[in-house]
């Protein structure tokens, strides 16, 4: 097995590689292709890393648990791959798909939106347009006695 490397990205500046020795891999059936017959090898693939060994400082490790802390299972994460019919491809996946997530979460959050007012034209062309509409349905009544 390989080690896991984390592409540089925002929040990882260097990025980081978790050395195989801290991943397990599990395979067992696929409900997907290649999984039902008999003469089928175990091509799902379940990887795991534990939180706690990850090469993190203490804000990525607060960052990463906050924005994963629900898909932990007892200090682990865990992924899955089960679209393609080989173990090998699945692999290969599981792997992507925990590095993207691992990437994902130690990014830091946007900044937050800054409140700005309406511009005086655009407002006057929405109360215009409103005044407009307003007319176009109040001429498909019924005239009144006046008229």
């Amino acid at each position: 097995m390989m080690d896991l490397v984390v592409p540089p990205g925002p929040g990882v500046p260097q990025g980081f590689t978790v050395p195989a020795s801290d991943l397990v891999e599990r395979f067992s059936r696929s409900s997907g292709p290649g999984g039902q017959g008999v003469n089928t090898a175990d091509s799902r693939v379940e990887l795991e890393v534990e939180v706690a060994v990850l090469p993190l400082t203490d804000a990525q490790r607060r960052r990463l648990l906050r924005a994963v802390g629900p898909r932990l299972v007892d200090g682990r994460l865990v992924v899955a791959a089960s679209e393609h019919r080989q173990q090998r491809r699945n692999r290969v996946a599981a792997r992507d798909r925990m590095a993207a997530l691992l990437r994902d979460a130690l990014a830091p959050p946007p900044p937050p939106r800054r409140a700005t007012r309406p511009t005086r034209g655009s407002v006057e062309r929405r109360l215009d347009a409103k005044r407009r509409r307003a007319d176009t349905k109040a001429a498909r009544g019924r005239p009144g006695p006046d008229a």
